[in-house]
């Protein structure tokens, strides 16, 4: 599985981004895909995460009502809106993929990873 991410870029606070994490090498339906960020200096840590085949999801507190992820099944590829976003928010962010239907928060848990996009956030 090959994860590709893509949509970083450096906006003001406030604003919005999304970012896209498009999968090739296999069909992920059964699998859960999940964002995560690191900014630097911190230890990467979870934003949010989906289960492809029902569509559940998962936020970190820090970014719940904020953040919103959404699949698109048909292309492959997994979506992370960002809204109302802050300087801390600040961070490269990941994509990954496990290969269970089972929402969990921890980066060790996941078996593949894209190569990371940064989202730059100023005040």
């Amino acid at each position: 599985v090959q994860l590709q991410a893509s949509g970083g870029g450096l906006v003001q606070a406030g604003s919005s981004l999304r970012l896209s994490c498009a999968a090739s090498g296999r069909t992920l339906i059964t699998y859960t895909m999940g964002w995560f960020r690191q900014a630097p200096g911190k230890e990467r840590e979870f934003v949010a995460g989906i289960r492809l085949n029902f569509g559940s999801t998962l936020y970190a507190d820090s970014v719940k009502g904020r953040f919103a992820v959404s699949r698109d099944n048909a292309k492959n590829t997994v979506y992370l809106q960002m809204n109302s976003l802050k300087p801390e928010d600040t961070a490269v962010y990941y994509c990954a993929a496990k290969q269970t239907s089972l929402l969990v928060t921890t980066a060790n848990s996941f078996d593949y990873w894209g190569q990371g996009t940064l989202v730059t956030v100023s005040s």
